[in-house]
């Protein structure tokens, strides 16, 4: 995507403060209605003393009053505001915490109101941009009545001695195609690849939801437990899926933390599946916030969660996916994605451990959408080097979740290399 016309610092000033002092949309209203604050938003060298009551700002002046009590200062390079509010923003400027990760913005103070109200702030600070419309036909819309082919269970699992029952949705027949969900999250994220025919008619997807998360319920006793997953525990945990579901030789697909256990699983049980797929995979990722905020009493675990990973969906994607996709992290339990992402910053690092994966005997495709700041295109090329015979694709106007927040966008990555494993298979 090429670099877009950059306005100056005068007019990006004058945009945000008619658009934080216009009348705003109910919804945003809605959302903020219990914020009361002061804070400072610079613009370049401009800084803005802005006051916020019930979720409206009051006050927007860049004079700044001698005496204030700001309880937040946001500070973002002339750059980094003019990529921010473009129509169509470009991968790694159009979210605060991917400029912030890049240091083209800086959050300061007390950043408990910030992370409290995050989504709300997100959306005020975004009032000034003029978002280009989606593609109609992005969004498909089934008609009244019609059932989908999606079939939901429960099988039970032994996982390292305990009994689990794990809930499972399933669609199609043919090679087993075992989808593996993100940090946080559940089964539905793959709902759309299985009421899609070109995949169903010759795989049978299968999505399950880990325990701790959607409608697997935690082991016994997890009541004094701490939902912290380590490599060891998400390794049993597929293999011990697949044993009970009797797959032979299934292909194992992961996003995010499933893309990083699909890595694990090729290095250490790779013979044991067809193919592997990793999207958003690598070997290792830079943590970009701090994950005590998910689980504190003072900040509500499912709004931070949502607000917190909505960067990590690309500009392009439609509005209906994108809520859709976010509505799963507002339901998670207590303190699971703050588990699952145990393993992800403190129990993975495969740097320099993945030298024993062999794609001749189980191929090992690796897909990242562009929009994706947390695993980063960087991250998997440079996971790929270290693997030979991985094969990597950059996916244009995706983000994080490829398969919930763009489906349609996805499937045009996703079944040449389904066609691919079906046509080495023999199937």
């Amino acid at each position: 995507m090429l670099s877009p016309q950059l306005e100056t610092e005068a007019a990006l000033c004058e945009r945000f403060e008619q658009a934080l002092l216009a009348s705003p949309p109910e919804s945003l209203l809605r959302r903020g209605q219990w914020l009361d604050t002061e804070c400072l938003v610079q613009i370049g060298d401009t800084p803005f003393h802005i006051q916020i009551a019930k979720g409206r700002v009051v006050h927007c002046s860049r004079h700044i009053p001698l005496v204030c009590s700001t309880a937040f200062v946001l500070k973002g390079s002339v750059q980094a505001w003019s990529e921010l509010w473009q129509p169509v923003p470009r991968p790694g400027w159009h979210d605060l915490f991917a400029l912030i990760k890049q240091g083209e913005m800086s959050l300061q103070g007390n950043t408990q109101v910030v992370m409290a109200h995050l989504q709300f702030l997100k959306d005020l600070f975004d009032l000034p941009a003029h978002r280009a419309p989606v593609k109609p036909e992005q969004v498909t819309v089934q008609p009244e009545g019609e059932i989908e082919p999606i079939v939901g269970r429960y099988v039970h699992v032994d996982i390292e001695g305990e009994p689990c029952r794990v809930y499972f949705e399933e669609a199609g027949q043919g090679i087993p195609l075992l989808c593996l969900h993100t940090a946080g999250a559940d089964s539905r994220q793959f709902r759309h690849l299985m009421c899609d025919e070109s995949v169903t008619r010759h795989f049978r997807v299968i999505a399950f939801d880990m325990p701790w998360h959607g409608k697997s319920y935690p082991p016994i006793g997890f009541e004094d437990q701490e939902p912290d997953l380590t490599t060891q525990r998400y390794v049993a945990i597929v293999r011990s899926v697949a044993r009970a579901l009797k797959l032979d030789k299934p292909v194992a697909m992961g996003c995010s933390i499933g893309g990083r256990i699909v890595l694990q699983l090729a290095h250490a049980h790779g013979a044991e599946f067809r193919a592997l797929i990793g999207l958003e995979s690598s070997d290792h990722q830079t943590p970009w916030y701090d994950t005590r905020w998910l689980n504190r009493p003072d900040v509500h675990g499912g709004e931070v969660c949502a607000a917190l990973v909505s960067g990590l969906v690309a500009s392009t994607s439609p509005a209906r996916y994108r809520h859709e996709t976010l509505w799963q992290y507002k339901q998670g339990g207590p303190g699971v994605f703050k588990g699952d992402l145990y393993f992800y910053r403190v129990d993975s690092d495969l740097r320099g451990q993945l030298g024993g994966i062999d794609t001749t005997r189980t191929p090992l495709y690796l897909l990242t959408g562009e929009y994706d700041f947390s695993c980063t295109p960087q991250d998997t090329l440079r996971t790929a080097e270290s693997i030979p015979g991985a094969q990597v694709t950059i996916m244009k106007d995706l983000g994080h979740f490829p398969m919930s927040e763009n489906p349609l966008q996805f499937r045009e990555y996703l079944l040449p290399v389904l066609e691919n494993i079906r046509n080495q298979s023999g199937y």
